[in-house]
């Protein structure tokens, strides 16, 4: 959880305060949960650390912006509480419900035609049926479907409400017309209908935040909660990715990377997801699960800081001497590949190192997300310039190896604080509408994202070629170990808990 206090004149965050938590440990592989009530807490502790290290007067906060992970099931009762721990983003436990609800719905490309999207492990659609096989007397109970960051709103106002960005990573929202889509549902349950919250654009409020929550923190009782979004939709406000030409990568635990569009971009094949952004626009999207991960393991393994990290990636040859990491250590989403696990493919005599071994890590992540962003530009996204956020771009050998293989220029933003600081900006836009006077979120975001150009990087001529070879090999690569990620998921249902 990261709280930002920012200046509505300046853009500076003036506060800021971060408190970590992790997963409920002891589940089986393939389920990732959370329990929605640390959330709640973690909130309440860092907005007073927040507001403490600002020195700002409560009363002067005039509205607050909420930015969550997607795609996570808050299941609720007939009077708002939680029935269960959270099942989150990067649960794959869903996969034969995924695939029952795209045979129910007469295959992938229907159910493309229908709502945009495939049925994915991580969307919550599945996570709703999963709920309802697995835990029927839970399910009985369920009265209410929420998403992370439409929870936190809910605490926060009393209204339960979701705004376009974050439903249309729920698979049941029709993202071309951004509506609740009926067969999907009916498919589901039909009486899952009345369990949805209404849906509404991301320049209205969620609500005002409720008496009791303003007199905990010394709020007025006239602050507005925006409608909020997922944390790529708030990402991507958060780097100014508010017109055509712009792309974002976002190299955190997991990676994305996103574009914005004017118009519903819709990829047949289902790979990349077609997502509406929280400015009432679209979002174009890809979603790898394993990114800094991959390095982390690799420097915990080796004993190494993050300086020693450095090092030895830049003193490996590009391409590491044919070293390849196929990175889905967690499963994967684009491609989807639910049952992957981690494989280093090429380890010999001379490859078998740490420096060749970290090299490998950072550039096979990085052609992970790049497998998805050919994918987007065969879909007609031409990214002029990448923007780069999340812990990973901040080391200048990956923002190298990013530029290589994206094949374009990347660059930092100066302000680098995310999701948090698009979800600020965002509510400043819902707050000024509000109030009447008219502000474009371009406008907001023109006046306040700024890039770092001390971190801009252009793309190596021949490391570009290397990469380009390395790619072909690592989209084969992947390819060709589908059938074995299944038969080895099968050994640890039976054999390891």
């Amino acid at each position: 959880m990261k709280t930002l206090i920012v200046d509505g004149e300046t853009g500076s965050v003036i506060g800021k305060s971060v408190e970590n938590y992790g997963l409920i440990e002891g589940l089986p592989p393939g389920h990732k949960e959370q329990d929605p009530q640390v959330w709640i807490d973690a909130f309440r502790k860092t907005v007073r650390e927040a507001l403490s290290k600002s020195g700002a007067d409560p009363r002067s906060i005039r509205a607050i912006g909420v930015s969550g992970q997607q795609h996570g099931f808050v299941s609720l009762d007939e009077k708002g509480r939680v029935i269960r721990p959270a099942k989150l983003w990067n649960d794959t436990s869903t996969a034969r419900e995924c695939k029952y609800l795209t045979r129910k719905l007469g295959g992938m490309g229907k159910v493309i035609r229908l709502i945009g999207n495939p049925f994915l492990p991580g969307y919550t659609a599945p996570k709703i049926l999963w709920l309802k096989r697995n835990e029927p007397k839970n399910y009985a109970r369920l009265k209410h479907v929420l998403l992370p960051h439409d929870y936190l709103n809910y605490y926060l106002t009393g209204n339960m409400v979701m705004e376009y960005g974050d439903a249309s990573g729920t698979a049941i929202m029709d993202v071309r017309r951004r509506v609740w889509c009926k067969k999907v549902i009916d498919a589901i349950d039909p009486e899952l209908e009345s369990k949805l919250p209404p849906l509404q654009g991301s320049d209205k409020p969620a609500g005002v935040i409720r008496k009791e929550i303003a007199e905990e923190f010394g709020f007025r009782d006239d602050v507005i909660i925006s409608a909020g979004g997922g944390d790529n939709m708030m990402g991507a406000i958060g780097t100014g990715n508010i017109r055509e030409g712009i792309v974002t990568a976002s190299f955190g635990t997991s990676g994305t990377i996103y574009a914005y569009s004017e118009t519903p971009v819709v990829d047949p094949k289902g790979e990349i997801a077609a997502f509406c952004d929280s400015t009432n626009a679209w979002l174009p999207l890809l979603c790898t699960m394993n990114v800094t991960v991959a390095t982390e393991y690799v420097r915990e393994l080796f004993n190494m800081t993050y300086d020693d990290l450095t090092r030895a990636v830049e003193e490996a040859p590009v391409g590491a001497n044919g070293l390849l990491l196929i990175p889905y250590f967690e499963g994967e989403r684009t491609p989807n590949v639910p049952e992957g696990t981690g494989v280093f493919y090429g380890l010999n005599s001379k490859t078998f190192n740490k420096q060749n071994i970290a090299r490998s890590a950072m550039e096979g992540v990085t052609l992970g997300m790049n497998y998805g962003l050919n994918r987007m530009r065969e879909l007609g996204i031409k990214p002029k310039e990448i923007r780069l956020t999340g812990g990973g771009s901040k080391n200048r050998a990956w923002r190298q190896i990013a530029a290589d293989i994206f094949n374009t220029e990347v660059v930092c933003i100066k302000v680098d604080e995310g999701a948090a600081y698009g979800a600020a900006l965002q509510a400043m836009w819902c707050y000024l509408n509000h109030i009447g006077s008219k502000t474009s979120i371009g406008e907001i975001c023109d006046r306040f994202v700024q890039l770092d150009e001390s971190t801009r990087l252009s793309p190596k001529a021949s490391n570009v070629e290397i990469y380009k070879e390395l790619q072909e090999l690592h989209n084969f690569v992947s390819k060709s170990l589908r059938e074995s990620f299944k038969i080895h998921r099968s050994y640890l249902d039976k054999h390891v808990s």
